[in-house]
């Protein structure tokens, strides 16, 4: 069972801005629920800002858009439980599968402790469809004086998107990432996942 509160009631999609209210509480809890090595709290505090920034203006240039739509993030629009516990489970899952292959695979090159900061996607509020998926990664590089002792820090962000086919709903996006490795799940009316999407981005 998952460690996070949702709510018991909740207003119907009509209600859009209640609904977005109490999403914005569950993702908060969220994310101070998720273990972190001291080291990177440094660089987390100032990533998620950078995160904020980095989706917002990525997401109209890149959205699947149509006429009249109107995008909120996916938490903001899910409406029962069974869709939270899908969509935190694909939260959880892509973390721990990121975390079992970095060492292997993109911590090899000169960033090797890439942190996973977070996962979202836009969702239009009338028909499901998703806009866009991305997911977001913090990397550094320390180096240490030996005449003085201080310490310079480099870092770096990472913004990728995920291969989603035209048209994708949320509902089918769910339903296809359930399981142990979302990372490499087959995405919905495609031949790729969401691990193809970091290969050109990492």
């Amino acid at each position: 069972m998952l460690g996070f509160a949702i709510p018991a009631v909740r207003a119907s999609r009509h209600s859009a801005r209640a609904r977005r209210g109490m999403a914005d509480a569950n993702t908060t809890d969220m994310i101070e629920r998720i273990p972190m090595h001291p080291r990177f709290r440094f660089l987390y505090s100032l990533a998620v800002s950078a995160v904020l920034a980095v989706v917002s203006m990525s997401l109209p240039a890149h959205a699947q858009s149509e006429p009249g739509a109107n995008y909120v993030e996916a938490i903001s629009y899910l409406d029962t439980d069974a869709e939270y516990e899908a969509w935190f489970d694909i939260q959880h899952g892509l973390r721990r599968n990121f975390d079992d292959i970095c060492g292997d695979t993109f911590c090899e090159g000169d960033y090797s402790n890439i942190q996973s900061l977070r996962y979202t996607c836009s969702v239009d509020e009338a028909s499901g469809r998703i806009g866009m998926c991305v997911w977001v990664f913090a990397g550094s590089i320390e180096e240490i004086d030996p005449a003085t002792g201080k310490i310079s820090v480099r870092q770096a962000f990472w913004r990728c998107k995920t291969p989603l086919a035209p048209g994708t709903t949320i509902e089918s996006f769910l339903a296809a990432l359930q399981g142990s490795r979302p990372l490499y799940a087959t995405l919905p009316g495609s031949d790729q996942s969401i691990y193809d999407g970091l290969i050109d981005c990492l």
